[in-house]
């Protein structure tokens, strides 16, 4: 028999053989025949048909997964939201922390980027740190860690401690966000993963909703100066401490892994590991004896991260700028600014879950990726050319946002439909580090920008032709030229 990089599942292509024009499969691990596949495209990023996922009507899976759905997802949800909040809060400690500092906006820029690099450093050994010693236990460490950082922030001085602690923040939480990633994905076959991302990332508009009016009314209450702190100061203790809270109730309350969960029935515990197993089988496998290590040299991998870079670069100069943006709009008080900031976040809080929704009842990813990706460019756009006119430029805001934070659970059942079990925890935690690497790059571009030129206008043009690049490259990727991509590596 010819050597084998692809594997049959019920007549269903999972990874190609090494003859351009012929399949085959193991018999002795799956018991069915060679056979013939032509060279048809595949739908873009579909999943493979997986008969172990049942359709709509599938009342005992849909219950199973609807319990784990309400025992996990608001924990992680509110997990999250801390993440994210304690990640952007940043932008509202700047109406305040710039003139009390006599910081630049260079200076905030490198501050709030350099978070990223300590992130993108740390995010592979944390990821592989977390598959080590389990969920349970590294993420809740995690927490605790990065919940201490950000609350220390309240004691900086100098441009200096801003960029430490920073640093120290984004390596304590480079391990988060993969690994809540990974850790759902042995819990959801990819067909449910759509949805369920959808709903765990709706923390990150909610975080905006929630946050800007409560980040504006911290500054304001507190800005005379209570307890000795200012208003920015306060921001940090309030918003940082609930985060080391939920660190040590994670140890209670997450389970490494399915075998584990009590709430479940030896039943139901079986269904979902059968799911779970056949959904593994219909990925591409690199070998099964693959170093962690060996993404580094699969071309599909690099791709993936550049186009999860070019969405996030949107993300974060939203998240960033967008209260410096709404107040050189004409708006001066941290509370107004922080109500019309959750406009943006509440629109695409519901945007997302739609897209996410009609994502798995298609099984369709590609133009699910594409279309909010290019609905981010046109927003921006929108802002920088009615930067002078209030209520289009927020319209633009709102569009840009929208589009840009529903690209972000879209774009993750792609790489996890891909990667199977021997290089998933690496793969995972290097697209996301590509990715994050425009945390860093986009609020300094922005910040370097406003210095030379006095407004964001020309940064906005600039993300926007970026979004439209990783577009582009995403409506080119197939779920066939990345198997191939895989079995060249």
């Amino acid at each position: 028999m010819r050597s084998c990089v692809v594997q049959f599942h019920n007549n269903h292509p999972a990874w190609q053989c090494k003859s351009p024009k012929s399949f085959c499969c193991q018999p002795h691990k799956i018991g069915i025949s060679c056979t013939q596949y032509k060279n048809n495209k595949l739908r873009g990023f579909t999943a493979m048909p997986n008969p172990s996922i049942r359709d709509a009507g599938d009342v005992e899976g849909n219950h199973v997964y609807r319990r784990i759905t309400l025992r996990l997802i608001p924990f992680i949800f509110i997990c999250y939201l801390f993440n994210y909040l304690d990640r952007v809060n940043v932008g509202f400690a700047k109406l305040q922390m710039l003139d009390a500092l006599n910081f630049s906006e260079t200076v905030y820029g490198l501050g709030a980027g350099i978070f990223f690099i300590g992130y993108v450093l740390c995010g592979l050994p944390s990821n592989l740190a977390l598959n080590r010693f389990g969920p349970r236990r590294w993420i809740g460490l995690m927490m605790i860690t990065w919940g201490t950082f950000s609350t220390c922030l309240l004691f900086v001085t100098t441009p200096m401690e801003f960029y430490v602690l920073r640093f120290l923040t984004g390596m304590a939480e480079a391990g988060f966000f993969p690994g809540i990633v990974l850790y759902l994905s042995r819990w959801y076959p990819n067909q449910r993963r759509g949805r369920i991302m959808a709903l765990f990332m709706s923390a990150i508009p909610v975080s905006g909703l929630l946050g800007g009016p409560f980040s504006g009314w911290i500054l304001n209450h507190f800005a005379a100066g209570q307890g000795g702190m200012a208003g920015w100061q306060w921001m940090f203790l309030i918003q940082g401490l609930p985060t080391v809270v939920l660190g040590l109730l994670a140890f209670r309350l997450l389970c490494d892994k399915v075998e584990d969960a009590p709430w479940l029935t030896p039943e139901q515990r079986q269904r979902v590991k059968a799911d779970i197993t056949t959904d593994e089988l219909s990925r591409p496998v690199i070998s099964e004896k693959a170093s962690p290590l060996s993404v580094l040299t699969m071309p599909f991998i690099w791709v993936l991260g550049f186009i999860y870079f070019c969405i996030q670069s949107g993300v974060y100069a939203i998240n960033f700028w967008l209260p410096s943006i709404i107040k050189n709009l004409g708006f001066s008080d941290a509370l107004v600014i922080g109500w019309i900031s959750a406009v943006p976040y509440l629109m695409a809080g519901v945007f997302m879950i739609l897209v996410g929704r009609s994502a798995d009842l298609r099984n369709e990813r590609r133009w699910h990726l594409v279309v909010p990706m290019l609905m981010g460019a046109l927003g921006l756009i929108i802002a920088a050319n009615f930067a002078t006119v209030p209520v289009i430029a927020i319209l633009g805001l709102t569009i840009a946002t929208m589009g840009a934070l529903t690209g972000l659970p879209m774009f993750w059942p792609l790489p996890t439909a891909l990667l199977n079990a021997s290089v998933a925890v690496a793969g995972l935690a290097l697209i996301n580090s590509i990715g994050q690497m425009a945390g860093f790059l986009s609020p300094y571009l922005v910040g370097w920008i406003k210095d030379q030129t006095g407004s964001t206008t020309m940064a906005l043009y600039s993300l926007a032709g970026l979004t439209i690049v990783g577009s582009l490259v995403a409506l080119r990727i197939s779920r066939q030229s990345a198997t191939k991509a895989a079995a060249a590596a």
